[in-house]
């Protein structure tokens, strides 16, 4: 909630401009008023209508100071609290399928493809604060890392601990990948459903095609981005293993089944990117990101405390205070 202060009619107060004025023609009736007196006083007197001139300058200074705040509380002051309510008016559900192949070790990409995709995802996952996403990890097989959770917390600590092991068969099952997303989403109600399926190879593990994979998907209404990742040309790459259990390096040509890929986007209604570095992976994910806007509805409330009641009380009482001394106590001498 936010706390603000303003003047709904701040016009009122050009009305101030006069106050010079009426000061101007209080001061100089004043002094004639006062010459007169002295012209017809004599000795004490004259020290007794210098007081009763005070007197009667304090009132009229009650009166100015009246006007004053019957100016300012015709201009409004008020406190005004607000607060604001977002509703999600079109929430999408989004799986990220991400090939964890050994060859998504290649260094090509800074430090290496897995890395700087974890790095330029977890942007991502950052920018889609009221959607839900998933993970789905595949290399020869695939299965669910996060299901879908609008914990973001939970996805970009399940995205960080992503890393290469032999504990999934090797190769590239494009196809399980994509399957075992469309499986997290078809029970979906919401009303967009998108999955980012990543890849640096070719389709050469799995029982399922990626065609057949893709067309569940329409099946679902899901529609499929695809990312080829990988520089042209020749990356280094693993291409063994030493005895100490590290990868050995080499040159190995970058392979990409990118018209699989561009034929998986087209049936399913999304498009074909690819990312060749780190900044053209970082350009992808920010283009979908544009492509896939979260209809967010705000709803403003607003309270108001006008402050003008208290400044007509002290106008009003000082009004009656000065009408009340001229009246009794100062009736002889004003």
């Amino acid at each position: 909630m936010t706390r603000t202060f303003e003047f709904v009619s701040p016009e009122w107060f050009w009305l101030l401009a006069l106050l010079p004025l009426v000061v101007a023609w209080y001061w100089r009736k004043n002094r004639q008023l006062n010459a007169e007196w002295q012209m017809s006083s004599l000795g004490p007197s004259s020290a007794q209508s210098r007081f009763w001139a005070m007197v009667k300058t304090l009132l009229w200074v009650m009166r100015i100071i009246a006007m004053i705040l019957i100016i300012v509380a015709l201009a409004r002051p008020r406190h005004v609290d607000q607060s604001t309510r977002i509703k999600t008016s079109r929430g999408i559900d989004i799986v990220m399928a991400i090939d964890v192949s050994a060859s998504m070790l290649a260094r090509d990409l800074t430090p290496n493809r897995l890395e700087a995709l974890k790095a330029v995802a977890a942007r991502f996952i950052d920018n889609r604060p009221n959607d839900r996403l998933g993970l789905v990890e595949y290399a020869g097989e695939s299965y669910t890392k996060t299901p879908l959770t609008s914990d973001k917390t939970i996805v970009l600590s399940a995205l960080k601990s992503i890393e290469y092991n032999t504990i999934i068969e090797g190769g590239t099952a494009i196809g399980m990948g994509l399957a075992t997303a469309v499986n997290r989403l078809k029970e979906s109600r919401a009303k967009s459903k998108v999955i980012i399926l990543l890849t640096d190879g070719v389709n050469n593990s799995g029982f399922i095609d990626p065609r057949t994979a893709s067309e569940l998907a329409v099946e679902f209404g899901i529609k499929v981005y695809t990312i080829g990742l990988g520089s042209n040309g020749l990356a280094l790459s693993p291409v063994g293993m030493r005895p100490n259990g590290q990868f050995q390096y080499g040159k190995v040509p970058v392979e990409i089944d990118e018209a699989l890929l561009q034929e998986i986007a087209q049936t399913t209604g999304g498009l074909y990117f690819r990312a060749t570095d780190n900044s053209k992976l970082g350009e992808i994910y920010q283009e979908i990101n544009k492509l896939e806007k979260t209809e967010i509805e705000e709803f403003k409330y607003q309270q108001y405390d006008e402050g003008f009641r208290p400044l007509i009380l002290a106008a009003l009482g000082l009004l009656l205070f000065e009408f009340i001394m001229r009246q009794t106590a100062f009736k002889s001498f004003i």
